[in-house]
């Protein structure tokens, strides 16, 4: 394999020029002539789950109750501490008109004053889907904004619902892509000049990633075309990931070149050399990662579906540059990129402080064996008695047009609306010919106990409707009375929706969701319905809890297995693969129970965000197998020419440097994502980036440093079993073991 490195090391060599004109021009044509990520991306949390699952059935059943061909947003308008003026109201009615000329709003309905006259509201119905996103949303949301008069004298107006959310959450989501980026790359270039001690290194390192980072969102985007799908926090896991396996990659082959320049070699045959030797690692580092992502793939929450295939494509283009453009990018330079620090000819290289960490591992390997399993072992225990959460937590950005909306809506009209759980039964002829069915329905929905309020066809006035009462209302044809009916009684009259609250407004604990399920089963049963759901934001994150439970254990094996057996390929052996795998998964329980302890028994938050396990494991067994790669490969080259221990001292001695560097910059990189995204996905986003920057550094401080090379020495020539070497050291040891005659 040695040959097809050493092919593309001469390649990326010999036309340096071509190489880095061709990544710059496709670059540029890619990003003029495709969409950007954030036009593609999609965010219907529902549309994540798939046509089983409980809720979308729910959902389904609603669909009377919703437009499913208009969008709607809220107007609303408040005054500061006081009731709305004669005044008011007139500028208000100004707005409303000036609103309704907007290209693209269908129609607007005043929903007048909210009962303390402090507020009022308008629904705003729009000509782009429900859950429109993109720049057509963008543009309409600001142009109805701009309608807005300026000066009002305390007199606020909001847009608010979920066309406005959405596009909020893109532009903060912009925001938050933007500040990640400029933090991470100075980050990765301050760590980089520490590492290298020279201007250059850095930026050469980084310019790789910088082009994939760039090509990469149009590529993706383009790719949605053929079944890729997208989310907002896809964008911004896709710059950490670039930037931090494209900086890893680069750090092992710009160490390796200095290493050979070191050895006496000429600047383009230490390139070559670098390449034909690590490109491998590389190779096999990117291709783990690309094994791990798509395996989500078989993940039936389409959350993660959307994650894998897209992230990929990332990877997949950062090997690419890093086999090549890279390359050529160190053949024009030459020892520029290591100046003013030493890339010559060194005769006698001093022992690092790794090498001294690894004479000692080498030494006593079973104690330190046993100490690290100990102390991971105790630090997972964080976990226990922690349960997950997050999804729930489906507010505006903060800081938004749309979040001071909420915020008037629920002082002035209650939250208790904003947290409903929606009961909804299908019947097989209209509730008109069999109305006292509601009676039955709202007398056991209210009877349970479950809720502190239950609102129905019969209940939606201060003066609650007998059966008979309710279907001579809808037989008036009294416009008012219409409407309201509309809001519990579909078109058809065959589908009824009632609309439970708990006290305070609080929503409902997502541990009653079974519960009220069955209560929807049981009410519906009475009756005779053909079918019945329950729907709200709770009853949804249940099903993406326990959709998300399930498809981690699904895919934890199927990772498992395509690492390990990628691992075999590379180091050639069937006994190193499975205690590898078994280290990255140490490394991610630990994270896990240290992020329990951080945030949930320490920090006091509601649990682990629902997501966090799920992708914790999926980039520290991709990320941490790189270092499995070039760590192990070292050893294996090293091998070959002394000891298993000579050559686990020499290869700590020589990688230890480019391990911790590459992971405190991908550290690094994870914990700008938990600073600078917090306001795109809150507590989310920082579990996520703190919990893979904690296990990132316990992986490259303690387990790829110190413990994996203690497994090594304690197994000795069998970690290369069946292999060449192993064999080759089984005869050594034969022949060491024969008696002197």
């Amino acid at each position: 394999m040695s040959r097809i490195f050493s092919t593309i090391g001469n390649f990326s060599v010999r036309f340096r020029w071509p190489v880095l004109i061709a990544w710059v021009l496709v670059t540029i044509v890619c990003v003029k002539a495709l969409p950007g990520l954030a036009d593609v991306a999609k965010d219907a949390q529902s549309s994540f789950l798939p046509a089983n699952s409980p809720s979308v059935q729910a959902q389904q059943l609603a669909q009377p109750f919703q437009d499913s061909k208009h969008g709607v947003a809220t107007l609303v308008v408040a005054r500061d501490g006081s009731a709305l003026t004669r005044a008011d109201l007139q500028q208000i009615t100004s707005a409303e008109s000036k609103i309704r000329a907007v290209n693209g709003v269908a129609r607007v309905q005043d929903f007048g004053l909210s009962p303390d006259g402090g507020a009022k509201q308008a629904q705003v119905v729009t000509n782009l889907p429900p859950f429109g996103g993109g720049t057509a949303a963008t543009s309409l949301v600001d142009a109805i904004r701009g309608t807005f008069p300026h000066d009002t004298a305390g007199l606020h107006f909001h847009l608010t619902g979920t066309i406005p959310g959405f596009v909020d959450q893109q532009k903060q989501s912009r925001t938050s892509q933007s500040n990640i980026q400029l933090l991470s790359v100075l980050l990765i270039i301050a760590l980089l000049l520490v590492a290298f001690r020279a201007p250059l290194a850095p930026l050469v390192t980084l310019f790789p990633a910088g082009i994939v980072l760039a090509l990469a969102s149009p590529v993706i985007a383009g790719a949605t075309h053929i079944g890729v799908q997208v989310s907002s926090i896809t964008q911004i896991l896709l710059i950490v990931l670039v930037l931090g396996a494209g900086t890893d990659y680069g750090l092992f082959l710009v160490f390796r070149t200095r290493e050979e320049l070191r050895r006496g070699l000429e600047p383009k045959e230490a390139v070559r050399r670098a390449v034909s030797t690590v490109g491998e690692s590389i190779t096999f580092s990117a291709l783990i990662v690309i094994a791990a992502l798509m395996s989500l793939v078989i993940a039936q929450f389409g959350f993660y579906q959307s994650l894998g295939p897209a992230l990929a494509i990332g990877i997949a283009l950062m090997l690419m540059a890093g086999l090549t453009l890279l390359p050529a990018l160190l053949a024009i330079f030459g020892r520029a990129v290591y100046w003013p620090s030493r890339a010559r000819l060194v005769e006698h290289r001093r022992t690092s402080l790794y090498g001294r960490i690894a004479g000692f591992v080498t030494r006593r390997p079973m104690p330190v064996a046993i100490l690290g399993l100990v102390v991971f072992g105790a630090i997972a225990f964080g976990q226990v008695g922690t349960k997950t959460s997050g999804f729930a937590d489906q507010s505006a950005p903060s800081g938004t047009d749309s979040a001071a909306g909420d915020a008037i809506v629920a002082q002035h009209y209650g939250s208790s609306t904003m947290h409903a759980t929606l009961f909804l039964f299908r019947f097989t002829t209209p509730i008109w010919a069999h109305a006292s069915d509601l009676q039955t329905l709202q007398d056991t929905l209210q009877a349970s106990g479950v809720f502190a309020g239950v609102t129905g066809p019969l209940t939606f006035s201060s003066n609650p409707l007998t059966p008979a009462q309710m279907v001579a209302a809808h037989a008036s044809g009294n416009p008012q009375a219409a409407a309201a009916l509309a809001r519990f009684v579909s078109p058809d009259g065959r589908t009824v929706q009632f609309i439970a609250t708990d006290s305070g407004g609080a929503a409902m604990p997502i541990e009653k969701v079974p519960a009220v399920r069955d209560l929807a089963v049981q009410a519906g049963s009475r009756v005779h319905v053909a079918a019945q759901g329950v729907f709200g934001i709770q009853a949804l994150a249940y099903d993406v809890n326990q959709l998300s439970s399930s498809d981690l254990w699904h895919i934890i094996p199927v990772v498992a297995v395509l690492i390990a057996i990628l691992l075999a390929l590379v180091l050639r052996s069937a006994v190193a693969p499975p205690y590898l795998v078994s280290s990255v998964v140490l490394s991610y329980l630990a994270a896990l129970g240290l992020t329990a302890l951080v945030f949930v028994h320490l920090g006091g938050q509601d649990g682990i965000n629902f997501v966090l396990p799920f992708l914790m494991f999926v980039f520290l067994m991709a990320l941490g197998s790189d270092y499995n790669v070039l760590v192990m490969t070292r050893i294996r080259e090293e091998a070959h020419h002394t000891t298993t221990r000579g050559a686990v001292r020499a290869a700590i001695d020589a990688t230890g440097t480019t391990v911790t560097t590459a992971g405190l910059i991908l550290c690094g990189t994870f914990a700008v994502l938990a600073f600078a995204g917090g306001g795109s996905g809150g507590g989310q986003i920082q579990q996520i980036g703190y919990g893979v920057a904690f296990g990132v550094v316990m992986d490259t401080f303690v387990v790829r440093t110190i413990l994996v090379p203690a497994f090594v020495v304690l197994l000795g020539r069998w970690n290369w079993w069946p292999s060449r070497l192993w064999r080759r050291d089984a005869a050594v040891a034969e022949v060491a073991a024969r008696p002197n005659i």
